[in-house]
């Protein structure tokens, strides 16, 4: 029974796993499915095959067994460690109170803890690669742009930490001709410094470059959504109102500027690039024989760089490209060395006696989101700065700047699931709680029994949290889905103490005292082995050992400190809350009289 009810609770806290909405839930649901078999599978070969093989490779045992120094000695730290744990349970028996006391402190230190606790998404990946933006003024020409991305290139290239990297210039997050990318390529870990020192690196060394802002941002295995942009984590500002949008965007832009926790920040929005307005005398320009037309084609065969013609040879193919000349096409006075013909007189006409020229400035783009004009900030984080801080200063931002209603706020990518799987994580571990004690409760057929084995959780999420911070990690969704299992794991021992003193209880007729001591003495090197046991598998993963260890390391460090702390709480807190409860259970399962059931 104790196999199938340590199986079966195992089973449940993975059922809310199952049910959890968005890209969190599809991403998890094969981690529960796969668990989940393995646990069955479990159950089965240990009610099965085990007592199979135990038949057939003990030995009876006559007299005295050999022994080995390594079992001498192993028996004789268990031993010591038997009489300590059995000399600070009788104490914990006696002082009831202080431990009760106790057990209330580590359910308000578990909600303090969580409540204050540094949140966070995915942990940051070292993968090796990094992407970085290369971003000019923006009206900035194309060979002035070669220029600085070349520079650019050549302290990418001569940096130590770089193995090999592509210079791409143009296209990608802007549509103007003032944006450079790279795509670099590290060293291996062993051979070069953390990515965090790679990235601050590079940042000092690209100020020597005047005019550029840079914008880094790791490569991940995991991104969910967003649009691409120059930084990791994106908060997007949406108006009906063009104008507006941007007003706010530059407040909330240098805002988030000020602050240190933030980098790299930026936005797509385009509104500094030099335009010409024509003004074109329409009078005029009819009394030629000039149409708007011929005007616009004018101007794009000067400027647009348009394809008239195609050369084909036997081994490649090469495109004709009409346009001014360099030189002819830098400032708005150049304009005036366009001409048009006329039909009046089929002469060829000055466009600067048709039109006059404005020098302006516009934007070069104009953004949408679901068709509503719309700004992106984009931003990464400073070292050692966690998600969920820079969410809440952003939120403190908008209120300081009263941003108004009528400007429609969201973030993007990574920070939109954070923000919307915040509450998620709260509801996946009360669902997990409830669907263990609704078991629990069943397996039992007690509605208070199930309350003594959940008692001892709280210390497990202590250790958890306490770990995490202790390593600087923060809570992210791969630490919650340890706390998870952490609750499987953990409970385990209320369940191997509780159904050894009920069955004593009901089928020896021994007090709630004695019950509940020898349950917690004869159960303790069971509950030993399996604590150990489940120890040492989450060492590698919190060790963080082998690729995309920065993934997993955050769950392995969780379990761990998990179980180190609970061990010690649960073995003390479990057997004082049974007895405090045991009053409120009654006499266990009702018996149903043989008469009855024989109708009689």
């Amino acid at each position: 029974f104790t196999i199938v009810s340590i199986s079966l609770s195992l089973v449940a806290v993975f059922i809310p796993l199952f049910f959890m909405a968005g890209p969190i839930g599809l991403l998890f649901r094969e981690f529960a499915v796969v668990v989940t078999l393995s646990i069955l599978v479990s159950a089965v070969v240990s009610l099965t095959i085990v007592p199979m093989l135990c038949s057939r490779f003990l030995k009876e045992q006559h007299g005295e067994s050999k022994s080995y120094p390594l079992t001498k000695g192993f028996d004789r730290i268990f031993t010591w460690s038997l009489n300590t744990y059995t000399h600070y349970l009788d104490l914990a028996l006696i002082n009831r109170k202080k431990v009760l006391w106790g057990t209330i402190a580590t359910f308000i230190l578990t909600i303090a803890l969580f409540a204050f606790s540094p949140k966070g998404f995915f942990p940051e990946e070292d993968i090796g690669q990094l992407r970085i933006t290369v971003e000019a003024a923006q009206d900035t020409s194309f060979k002035t742009m070669l220029e600085l991305q070349d520079r650019a290139a050549v302290i990418v290239d001569e940096d130590p930490n770089v193995a090999t990297s592509i210079s791409i210039l143009g296209g990608g997050m802007s549509s103007g001709r003032n944006t450079g990318r790279f795509f670099v390529i590290l060293k291996p870990k062993s051979e070069r410094q953390k990515m965090s020192k790679v990235m601050e690196g590079l940042r000092t060394k690209f100020k020597e470059i005047p005019g550029i802002q840079i914008y880094m941002s790791p490569v991940q295995n995991l991104q969910l959504g967003g649009r691409s942009s120059k930084s990791r984590y994106q908060y997007t500002l949406q108006s009906v109102g063009f104008e507006g949008v941007n007003e706010w965007a530059e407040k909330m832009l240098e805002k988030m500027r000020s602050d240190p926790i933030f980098r790299d920040v930026t936005s797509d929005s385009q509104l500094k690039g030099l335009n010409v307005k024509i003004d074109i005398d329409r009078e005029k320009a009819a009394s030629a024989g000039v149409s708007i037309a011929d005007i616009r084609t004018a101007l794009y065969s000067s400027f647009g760089e348009r394809q008239v013609s195609t050369i084909y040879t036997p081994v490649n193919t090469y495109r004709v490209i009409l346009e001014t000349a360099e030189n002819d096409r830098q400032f708005e006075t150049d304009l005036n060395k366009v001409y048009v013909r006329g039909r009046s007189t089929n002469t060829l006409i000055p466009l600067s006696s048709l039109a006059t020229f404005t020098r302006t400035v516009g934007p070069t783009s104009v953004n949408h989101q679901g068709q509503i004009p719309a700004v992106t900030i984009s931003f990464n984080l400073a070292p050692e700065v966690f998600l969920g801080n820079a969410t809440k200063a952003i939120d403190k931002f908008a209120e300081e700047i009263k941003l108004p209603p009528s400007i429609i706020t969201s973030y993007g990518g990574d920070a939109a699931v954070f923000k919307s799987n915040q509450s998620g994580q709260i509801i996946l571990l009360l669902g997990a709680l409830g669907v263990i004690y609704v078991l629990l409760g069943v397996l039992y057929e007690s509605y208070i029994h199930p309350l003594t084995i959940l008692a001892g959780l709280p210390s497990a999420a202590i250790g958890a949290i306490l770990a995490l911070r202790i390593f600087g990690f923060e809570l992210t969704i791969v630490a919650s889905i340890g706390i998870l299992l952490l609750i499987g794991i953990v409970k385990k021992n209320a369940i191997l103490m509780i159904d050894f003193a009920l069955d004593a209880q009901r089928n020896r007729g021994l007090s709630p005292e004695k019950a509940i001591r020898e349950a917690c003495i004869l159960r303790f090197r069971p509950i030993m082995m399996t604590t150990i046991a489940a120890l040492m598998g989450a060492l590698p993963i919190a060790l963080g050992l082998g690729a995309g260890a920065e993934l997993r390391q955050p769950l392995g460090i969780s379990v761990a400190g998990g179980l180190i702390f609970s061990q010690f709480v649960t073995l003390i807190i479990t057997p004082v809350i049974y007895l405090y409860l045991d009053k409120y259970a009654g006499n266990g399962p009702m018996q149903i009289p043989q008469s009855v059931l024989e109708g009689s």
